[in-house]
This record gives C-alpha cells, sequence and structure tokens, in this order.
C-alpha cells in the first residue's frame, strides 16, 4: 500500500460510494478521485485516483488489486 499511495480508508470509500464496473473474468472496478494537493514521487499533484478491482463475493468483498493515479 505504502509503495502505489493508498490507504485501506480510501479504498472501502471507493467501493462504497463509486459506480461499480464489469471488468471481466467476473471482477469488478470502481473508480473515486481524492484531492491530493501534494508532492508524490518528487512531482506536485492534486488529485489522486483510487481505482480498485474486486470480486463481490457471497459474504463478503475481495479486493484483488488497487490502482492509484496522480493527476
Amino acid at each position: 500500500m505504502p509503495r502505489r499511495g493508498f490507504t485501506v480508508s480510501e479504498v472501502e470509500t471507493a467501493i462504497q460510494t463509486g459506480t461499480w464496473e464489469k471488468t471481466g473474468q467476473e471482477r469488478l472496478e470502481c473508480r473515486v478521485d481524492f484531492p491530493f494537493d501534494r508532492e508524490w514521487n518528487g512531482k506536485h499533484y492534486t488529485t489522486k485516483q483510487v481505482r480498485p478491482i474486486f470480486v463481490d463475493e457471497e459474504r463478503e468483498i475481495v479486493v484483488i488489486t488497487v490502482y492509484v493515479y496522480y493527476f
């Protein structure tokens, strides 16, 4: 998580508030933009987008991976 720059809370918020879309292979994704306004890897960004890939199982949501974009 620290290498990609996201928190568990951001992933939970994305899944709870984002619009779910199918990605294939029975997986889902959503995207949520968060205000950032600071430096990441030596460059200043105003927005961070968190994009979890997950599976909605009967009793739980299983997160496969999380992509993070800065812009």
